[in-house]
């Protein structure tokens, strides 16, 4: 049986062009020499559709209409639900994840955030109760996700709560849903040349195989 690895890349870039992309591009082809049970699907948030969340396509917070709820909606209504339901679905049947991305104004292009806004849901991804923490459901199995992040810049540790705000966000909403597992990449300091952010590049490459190294789906 095969599992999934679900890469979700947010940058208008082409490939070649994108520090983080041209990283998680390389880490998954090494992660898939050692995980040969492993396919790759994959979203790009610059691409494909990413709807926008109206109050009417929910019962209560984060938790989508039922199907009859959803058939008395205009057409174009219905499309955007069976949409978000397909994202949620999707992020759910995988077990490891990918996430590329630059770092701007100290955190992540908009389009992830309304990715991620599909994906939260109430009875799929989070069980919320009366007078109880919310609770992670993604829990169930073995997940990873790795966050890879470029910056032109290298921000020193001390400063990195300040100033990393994507990547602090990403590991407290994912731990939210269960998956506890959260490793951050940095490709920092691309520069200004193009000499300085291949080296960027390759010194994060040379870190990844350190990360697949340390990640156990046996």
């Amino acid at each position: 049986m095969s599992r999934k690895l679900l890469y979700i890349s947010v940058n208008s870039k082409p490939e070649n062009l994108s520090s983080s992309k041209s990283v998680a591009r390389d880490f998954i082809n090494k992660f898939l020499e050692k995980n040969k049970d492993f396919e790759v699907e994959e979203v790009d948030l610059y691409k494909e559709h990413i709807p926008r969340l109206e109050y009417q396509y929910f019962e209560s917070r984060n938790c989508i209409i039922n199907e009859e709820a959803t058939k008395k909606l205009p057409e174009k209504e219905q499309k955007e639900v069976q949409r978000i339901r397909e994202l949620c679905d999707q992020f759910i049947s995988a077990d490891m994840y990918v996430i590329a991305a630059p770092m701007w104004s100290v955190s992540f292009p908009a389009p992830l955030k309304e990715y991620i806004d599909c994906i939260v849901q109430v009875n799929k991804t989070i069980l919320i109760e009366k007078d109880k923490k919310p609770k992670g459901l993604l829990e169930d199995k073995k997940r990873a996700l790795v966050y890879i992040q470029s910056s032109g810049g290298s921000i020193p540790w001390i400063l990195d709560p300040i100033m990393d705000k994507g990547e602090n966000y990403i590991a407290s909403i994912m731990k939210l849903m269960g998956i506890k597992d959260v490793i951050e990449l940095k490709v920092d300091g691309t520069g200004t040349t193009e000499e300085e952010r291949q080296n960027s590049i390759n010194k994060a490459k040379e870190k990844s195989n350190d990360i697949i190294n340390g990640l156990d789906f046996n």
